[in-house]
């Protein structure tokens, strides 16, 4: 199946902006939003982004699956929950009853209906709304129509607890008056932008409006003003949170592409946090995969950015036509770049020194990308997806980069690739897999070293699968990995084409 094949049903909106990305990934790209982490109340360190629906100390998985059927119902969509502990996370023929979870608008409590086509689950994100100390679950069904509003969206909340995420406390919420095909929810993030709560704040993003901001008191997600870009017009697509400037509010980056150049280039709009909430900055160069953490252990947070459509000079490397990631570094003044104060980007490429492979076009190399300290020296990495890279001549199979942190910042020194014919990776490279079309580093057995997730959401004819690859004080390993569909936790997996979406 074609990794944009669910477009077809999309609105007119969407089908441009899926179209224009078609057209930039030559046929590999992601189908959903990954959507930004947030930490406990008030803190928005990489440290912090433990995802910790149960309040155990051990970081938990959240997984969309918007294409899933449920209830004979195709693409109403699901979600997955692995609980992280000692052995970090497992399947339920590996863990014991509980540490798996699968929720949808069919689950007894959870608002609403499955309905063909909802999208439950085609973004996700979790932050501690409450700030009761549990994090919770923030799940987007932009597929959701409001009466007869078709495509309106929604967002659904489950609230953590000590027994984990339950139905026993939800919220729904949506736009103020919904709008046909405005897709509420299309991307979602949560973390502390604003001194007016203790608690993590909501973004929520839709077509029409762009940002909304969402804020608990009295038991109720009530919308608060919400800041307006005066940059490029943005279609917006995707989040991440981080604090750039390290003044103790996580700062927000939205990020998609223009109309301004025909959906040519990926942009991304930077709004800082702070006592009064989040206040638009300037634009980046970069807007499809994104993702923060401190880099160069400096106490501020970093943005890494992928842009895969062609170069120019704004990115230094015209040849590099299977995509770059540019990394901007925070500081005093947020995430540095060409229309701010501070230093330019650095841009990396499988042209750069180190990195293994080289760039072709068509490799969507940057298309999701995570970061955090896979070998526990305290600086983190970035892994790297590329689902359009072809493996020998196995076209689209995709592959998985590290590159690590250091204290001068990204290094090639050590990069390692990864893709389904590494010995020791289950599997075999298939035309198709997009392989790493998602990834997520995430230390789920609390040992102070991320493991690599990686998503190839075109395995087994579009039912999908993750491959977990262990870490260690070398970095990622091959030996010791394990693979797992949406079957082995209790979800359907025909076409469910599982890792389309992985909490951030």
């Amino acid at each position: 199946m074609s990794i944009l094949a669910r477009t077809t049903r999309r609105t007119a909106g969407s089908a441009a902006v899926a179209a224009a990305s078609f057209l930039l990934l030559a046929g590999a790209g992601i189908l959903a939003a990954p959507s930004a982490f947030a930490g406990v109340p008030g803190g928005t360190s990489a440290a912090d982004r433990n995802s910790d629906f149960n309040g155990d100390g051990y970081t938990d998985v959240l997984a969309g699956v918007p294409e899933g059927t449920v209830d004979g119902k195709k693409g109403a969509g699901y979600v997955t929950v692995q609980y992280g502990a000692p052995n970090g996370i497992g399947t339920n023929t590996t863990v014991p009853k509980g540490r798996v979870q699968v929720i949808s608008q069919s689950t007894k409590g959870v608002p609403g209906t499955s309905e063909a086509w909802d999208d439950f689950g085609e973004a996700v994100a979790t932050g501690d709304l409450d700030g009761d100390g549990y994090d919770d679950a923030v799940i987007g069904a932009p597929g959701e129509d409001e009466g007869s509003v078709a495509d309106a969206g929604r967002v659904t909340v489950l609230y953590g607890s000590k027994a984990g995420l339950g139905a026993g406390r939800t919220a729904s919420v949506t736009a103020a008056k919904p709008a046909a095909g405005a897709r509420f929810g299309l991307a979602v993030a949560a973390a502390r932008f604003s001194g007016d709560t203790d608690a993590d704040q909501l973004v929520v993003v839709d077509q029409k409006v762009g940002l909304r901001v969402f804020t608990y008191h009295a038991g109720v997600l009530r919308p608060v003003g919400a800041p307006h870009s005066t940059g490029h017009r943005l279609q917006p697509a995707y989040v991440t949170t981080g604090d750039y400037d390290r003044d103790g509010f996580a700062d927000l980056v939205v990020s998609g592409y223009s109309p301004d150049d025909d959906y040519s280039k990926g942009w991304s709009a930077y709004y800082a946090g702070g006592t009064e909430g989040l206040t638009y900055r300037r634009d980046l160069h970069g807007g499809l995969g994104s993702a923060s953490g401190d880099i160069n252990g400096d106490g501020y947070d970093d943005l890494v950015l992928g842009q895969l459509s062609a170069a120019d000079d704004a990115t230094g490397d015209a040849d590099a036509p299977g995509g770059l990631v540019g990394v901007y570094y925070g500081g005093e003044h947020g995430p540095a770049g060409t229309q701010g104060p501070g230093t330019a980007p650095q841009w990396w490429s499988q042209n750069s020194p180190g990195v293994p492979g080289t760039a072709e076009k068509g490799d969507a190399w940057g298309a999701d990308l995570s970061v955090a300290d896979v070998d526990g020296d305290g600086f983190a990495d970035v892994a790297v997806g590329a689902p359009g890279e072809d493996v020998g001549r196995v076209a689209d199979a995709g592959a998985v980069w590290l590159l690590r942190g250091s204290r001068t910042g990204l290094t090639g020194a050590g990069a390692q690739s990864f893709d389904q014919n590494t010995a020791g990776v289950p599997g075999t490279a298939e035309a198709d897999d997009a392989w790493g079309a998602q990834v997520r580093l995430a230390d789920t057995d609390g040992d102070g070293r991320a493991e690599l997730l990686a998503a190839a959401p075109g395995e087994n004819a579009g039912d999908g699968a993750v491959w977990l690859l262990p870490a260690s004080g070398t970095g990622l390993l091959a030996d010791g990995s394990w693979s797992y569909g949406a079957g082995a936790l209790g979800g359907t997996a025909h076409g469910a084409r599982f890792g389309a979406v992985i909490d951030e």
